[in-house]
C-alpha cells in the first residue's frame, strides 16, 4: 500500500475541486422528483460539468467504459447505477447521486442519498442513519487514530440500527486520481489497521442496505444491487486530515479543523 499524502497547498485544490462537485451535486439532488428520469438527471450534471469547466471523473471510468458523469441508484441498488431514460424516478423511492470531477488536476468525490417526495418512514430511517454513519466516521478522521476506526464507525453505528453494511465496495484515497491507495473499510476493529497521518485525503463512503449486506451485479457490469433486494443508501464526502482535525472538502461549511454539516 503506497499511500501519496497530501501537502496543504495540494488539498487547497482539492477543496476548489469539492466544491464544484458540492454545487453540482447540490443541482442533481434537487432535481429529484417524481417522474423524473434518472437519464434526465444524470443531463443536468452534463451541463453542470460543461458551465463550471470540470472534467467527469466517471466518463469512461474502467471497463467496460462507465457511460455517463453520474451514477443514480434507486432502492435496492447500491452503487454504480447507470442513468436511462425508462428508470423514472417514483413517489417515495431512494435515490442515491454519486458525482465526482476534477478540476486543477486534482479530484473530488460526493454521494448522497435523498428521498423523492416524502417517502417512507423506513426509507428516512435509513437514510438518516447512513448519513449519521458518515459522520461518526468523519470523527474518526484524526492524525494518530487507525484506518479500521472509520470502518468500525460505520459498522458500529449501521448495525446498532439493525441494518447491514456493504463489504466488497469501499472508499478509497483520492488525489490526482480518483481511487488510490487506502481502502477505507466500512467495518473494521477499533485500535487496528494503518495510522492516520497529516496529508491523507479519503473518500469515505458508507453503503447500508437494510437486509443482508450481499451484493449482485447486473448484467450491464456495473449496477451493483442488493441479493435480496433490500432498500439502500450511500452517502460520501472527501476529507482531508490536519493536524487540527478532519476538512470535509466537499462540505461547503466545513474549514479546517471543523467538519461542519450539510
Amino acid at each position: 500500500m503506497k499511500i501519496v499524502y497530501k501537502s496543504l497547498d495540494e488539498i487547497r485544490l482539492m477543496r476548489e475541486s469539492a466544491l464544484v462537485v458540492a454545487a453540482i451535486l447540490d443541482e442533481v439532488c434537487q432535481a429529484v422528483v417524481p417522474g423524473i428520469s434518472t437519464w434526465e438527471l444524470d443531463r443536468i450534471a452534463r451541463a453542470a460539468i460543461k458551465r463550471e469547466g470540470v472534467t467527469s471523473a466517471f466518463l469512461g471510468y474502467a471497463q467496460p467504459p462507465y457511460p455517463a458523469v453520474t451514477c443514480i441508484s434507486v432502492n435496492e441498488e447500491i452503487v454504480h447505477g447507470i442513468p436511462r431514460r425508462d428508470k423514472v424516478i417514483a413517489e417515495g423511492d431512494l435515490v442515491s447521486v454519486d458525482f465526482g470531477s476534477f478540476k486543477h488536476g486534482m479530484c473530488a468525490d460526493s454521494a448522497r442519498t435523498v428521498i423523492a417526495g416524502q417517502g417512507t418512514a423506513e426509507g428516512r430511517r435509513l437514510v438518516d442513519a447512513t448519513r449519521r454513519a458518515l459522520d461518526l466516521a468523519i470523527a474518526q478522521c484524526r492524525v494518530d487514530n487507525r484506518l479500521e476506526d472509520i470502518g468500525s464507525a460505520v459498522q458500529s453505528c449501521a448495525e446498532g440500527e439493525g441494518y447491514s453494511v456493504v463489504r466488497v465496495f469501499v472508499g478509497h484515497g483520492i488525489g490526482k486520481r480518483m481511487h488510490e491507495d487506502p481502502p477505507v473499510h466500512n467495518y473494521g476493529t477499533p485500535g487496528r489497521g494503518k495510522r492516520i497521518k497529516r496529508g491523507l485525503v479519503i473518500a469515505v463512503e458508507p453503503m447500508v442496505n437494510a437486509g443482508s449486506p450481499e451484493v449482485e451485479v447486473l448484467d450491464d457490469g456495473w449496477t451493483a444491487v442488493t441479493k435480496d433486494r433490500s432498500l439502500s443508501a450511500h452517502f460520501e464526502h472527501t476529507i482531508a486530515v490536519l493536524d487540527d482535525g478532519p476538512w470535509v472538502l466537499t462540505r461547503p461549511s466545513s474549514s479546517p479543523g471543523v467538519p461542519g454539516h450539510d
